[in-house]
């Protein structure tokens, strides 16, 4: 469980140095968009703790070796809801994800002065998990091709274009670049 404090430092203990971390745990965690009033305040927390609270533990548990060895990279997968809002109408989604671009920039500061980059994701819509294919379901054949049609490229995301945007900012050519937040959604952030 990446959002306990006890695990995460087990586990940073147990495999010592690490060069770079990706925080990519998260997910609406089965929650469907609702009114905000009946929204409960577990609701809240789960998702918060998936997706903000994951990104800040393991930072803090894999910071310190990378200092003590000056350098590091870090990337942070936030989402497009993050930047602005959720498809699935998620108010806390929406919020840890904007948290994850919060702390990025934040870490970044802090973290550049030991050699340790910190960057973030924000993906489009990727067919990557059961979650977002059963999304992609329910909006049907008209809402599929409205979707595509915001979208400049006219094509969902796949895994590897996430992937692609994490080796770049892992490069030692990205070396300069940190507190940045690259949106790899085909175009849809333009719209």
């Amino acid at each position: 469980d990446v959002a306990d404090t006890e695990q995460v430092a087990a586990l940073a203990a147990r495999i010592g140095r690490v060069d770079i971390l990706v925080n990519n745990a998260g997910g609406v965690v089965g929650q469907m968009g609702r009114p905000l009033e009946s929204v409960s305040d577990e609701d809240w927390r789960v998702v918060m703790d998936a997706n903000l609270t994951t990104t800040f533990v393991c930072t803090r548990a894999f910071a310190p070796a990378m200092k003590a060895a000056g350098y590091g990279r870090i990337v942070n997968i936030s989402s497009g809801a993050g930047r602005s809002v959720s498809l699935t109408g998620i108010q806390a989604y929406a919020s840890a994800k904007a948290g994850q671009i919060g702390f990025t920039r934040q870490t970044a500061h802090e973290l550049g002065p030991f050699g340790i980059t910190v960057n973030c994701i924000a993906p489009g819509f990727v067919l990557s998990n059961p979650t977002s294919i059963r999304q992609w379901e329910s909006y049907g054949e008209d809402g599929q091709r409205a979707l595509v049609e915001r979208i400049a490229t006219r094509r969902l995301g796949r895994p590897e274009d996430i992937a692609n945007g994490v080796l770049f900012f892992v490069a030692e050519e990205a070396s300069w670049v940190t507190g940045q937040v690259l949106s790899i959604d085909g175009g849809h952030a333009i719209f």
